[in-house]
């Protein structure tokens, strides 16, 4: 086995020990899983499309004891079964013990480390053992991010975190504000947002009387109503320049939850205006606001909760970047988040601007 790349210095890093959340960033990212798999060098038996090893590979690898493994197992039972560990029995066991005999497996197992010898025996699994936990890469990787009596899994933590963020520095070129740009709905829900911004400040514009602050007012509100932050916090956490766009950084489904915000109270607005046969006083509209919103609370509360797990919980993975008054809110991100950011999914901003120019085109001329 290579275990060169575990002596890296590990440094003011996060302690997965203790953030079931930030385990399940690291498992849930797999193409960092991938790039982890080839420079810790621990390469077990590929089965179903997935690498797997014995508890006693596992113990031997963190050089612990078989019962430390089992202890761990059954205080975390449900996050190891999670990411991938699993009992086999019959023919499934029957097919993987095959697959160690094809394959073998490391050597110099020490008795010490050998448990139920009746589950291992040499180098495979025994014919004897009705049913045999198996662990996978991801599996094995949890159980470093949980094992707290190994030196070894120690610098595992630590490889482990300066891996992720390499793999994200390489990815994103460097730079995170606009990471929510790599994502294929954002063009579409950037245009959409565009058309009702337009429509919310002619709406401003037409219906309210003359006031100098009444768009950034009204912008805080709706931002305020879906993420809890005004304009100038989210600008201060995500650390943007006066000339860059808040909104150029937003996650699709802000940008469709605010476009609904504008669109929605553009229309009341109108309503109102017209109802009373001249402009509203800006008090007037203040009230009318919070009228709007609390008839659409039972409407908007699944979106809200939603927009906000994603914008609290991307932004720390993705942009390192905490949202103080989203910090329930934050949750793991998704293998299909991972995939849909960094993966093949993604695509550079630049490239979907190209792609669509003739649209942009047109908006500039209407």
């Amino acid at each position: 086995m290579n275990y060169k790349h575990l002596n890296f210095v590990q440094g003011q890093m996060k302690d997965l020990t203790n953030s079931q959340i930030e385990r399940r960033n690291i498992l849930n990212n797999n193409l960092a899983v991938r790039e982890i798999y080839q420079q810790v060098g621990f390469f077990g038996v590929r089965f179903e499309g997935k690498y797997r090893f014995t508890k006693q590979q596992i113990a031997q690898f963190f050089e612990v004891d078989v019962r430390t493994i089992e202890r761990l197992l059954e205080n975390h039972h449900d996050e190891l079964s999670a990411s991938g560990y699993e009992l086999f029995t019959g023919k499934r066991l029957k097919d993987l013990r095959q697959e160690f005999l094809n394959n073998g497996t490391p050597a110099d197992v020490s008795d010490i480390n050998v448990g139920d010898i009746a589950e291992f025996s040499g180098d495979a699994i025994s014919n004897k053992a009705p049913s045999v936990g198996i662990f996978t890469f991801k599996s094995f990787l949890n159980v470093g991010m949980l094992l707290t009596v190994s030196e070894r899994a120690k610098r595992l933590r630590g490889a482990v975190l300066n891996i992720v963020i390499d793999f994200l520095n390489e990815k994103l070129g460097g730079t995170t504000k606009f990471v929510n740009q790599r994502e294929e709905e954002f063009l579409p829900s950037a245009i959409r947002e565009y058309n009702y911004r337009e429509e919310f400040t002619n709406a401003l514009d037409n219906y309210i009387e003359p006031q100098k602050f009444k768009y950034g007012a009204f912008t805080d509100k709706i931002y305020k109503c879906i993420f809890n932050e005004n304009a100038k916090e989210y600008r201060q956490i995500l650390k943007l320049a006066d000339k860059e766009s808040a909104r150029s950084t937003m996650y699709s489904e802000i940008l469709d939850l605010v476009a609904g915000f504008e669109n929605g109270f553009a229309d009341y607005l109108r309503k109102e205006s017209e109802r009373l046969g001249r402009k509203l006083r800006v008090s007037e509209a203040h009230v009318l606001f919070n009228n709007f919103t609390e008839q659409m609370e039972s409407f908007c509360k699944p979106l809200r909760e939603k927009a906000r797990t994603l914008m609290a919980s991307r932004d720390m993975v993705f942009r390192d970047a905490l949202h103080e008054k989203l910090k329930d809110y934050v949750a793991a991100v998704s293998s299909e988040d991972f995939d849909r950011f960094l993966g093949e999914r993604s695509k550079q901003f630049e490239k979907r601007l190209e792609e669509n120019k003739e649209v942009f085109k047109r908006l500039k001329d209407r």
